[in-house]
């Protein structure tokens, strides 16, 4: 059954509303998500992130900070703010390890606060970091304000492209523009000896790309500095674009931008730079 999104009001500042999915967890969904704000940032973009994983909630982990954000006049929210990226989630208001307990409506009501109610100010890009699978709040997000692109995260493994494409399916129901595919986890080169293990496969996310008739943003490696940066709370992106674990996150930020130029307008003072 198509699904028909209702008529959405733009942020006020906000020039691209990016989508990062996955159609199943355990992918590295966040972590894409955050390293790709971060660098977005680096190459002179204004950038905000919003974790919408209300139930598992790990963007204040990865960003290096929890505290409980400011309450300004007519209840709006001072978002906090590293390495250059402004960021908003669940996990600054319900630290610790108290879960979320809340049905549809209650979500619903959450991510209209989180995008309305958030002093995001001029933004080039909101990165919104989605809950896995296709449930309501991803429903809800997309019929709220207008997303410019989607990306799905998927590793090669069989089970993850099978509920990667579910993702996908999703995104092209709802008229969202598909920006592309990331392969994450696609290749772990071992230390000592140096050779290429294919641990959950690999080429799945192109082909999958390729059939869906969308474009193919990259394959990130398993790389042990990604997973310690982010329990760090300071992604790998941070480093710079010429560290060697950084640089297939900038890449595919620059794959980003360049498919929103094609998509439409974009601010002009950015989008020729390169990654």
């Amino acid at each position: 059954m198509a699904l028909t999104p209702p008529p959405t009001q733009s942020l006020p500042g906000v020039k691209h509303i990016l989508a990062v999915g996955s159609g199943k967890g355990g992918v590295g969904k966040t972590t894409v998500a955050v390293n790709l704000a971060v660098a977005l940032a680096e190459m002179g973009w204004l950038t905000g992130l919003l974790d919408a994983d209300v139930y598992g909630p790990n963007v204040p982990r990865m960003m290096g900070k929890s505290a409980m954000p400011a309450l300004g006049a007519a209840n709006v929210i001072t978002p906090l703010e590293n390495f250059g990226v402004k960021f908003m989630s669940m996990g600054l208001l319900n630290p610790g390890d108290q879960p979320v307990i809340w049905r549809g409506p209650m979500l619903h009501s959450a991510m209209q606060q989180f995008l309305r109610q958030v002093a995001w100010g001029d933004l080039d890009a909101l990165v919104i970091d989605l809950p896995p699978g296709t449930g309501d709040i991803a429903l809800s997000l997309a019929q709220s304000v207008p997303l410019h692109g989607a990306i799905v995260v998927t590793t090669p493994s069989d089970v993850s492209l099978e509920d990667g494409r579910k993702a996908l399916n999703m995104f092209q129901q709802l008229k969202i523009p598909v920006l592309g595919v990331v392969e994450n986890m696609s290749t772990f080169v071992c230390p000592h000896c140096h050779e290429t293990v294919d641990i959950f496969s690999h080429g799945g996310g192109e082909r999958t790309a390729e059939k869906f008739g969308v474009p193919f943003l990259g394959a990130l490696p398993l790389l042990p500095a990604v997973r310690e940066g982010g329990d760090a709370g300071r992604p790998v992106t941070t480093a710079g674009r010429n560290d060697t674990a950084a640089k297939p996150f900038f890449a595919l930020a620059q794959r980003c931008v360049d498919a929103l130029a094609r998509l439409g307008p974009a601010p002009e003072d950015v989008l020729h730079v390169r990654a």
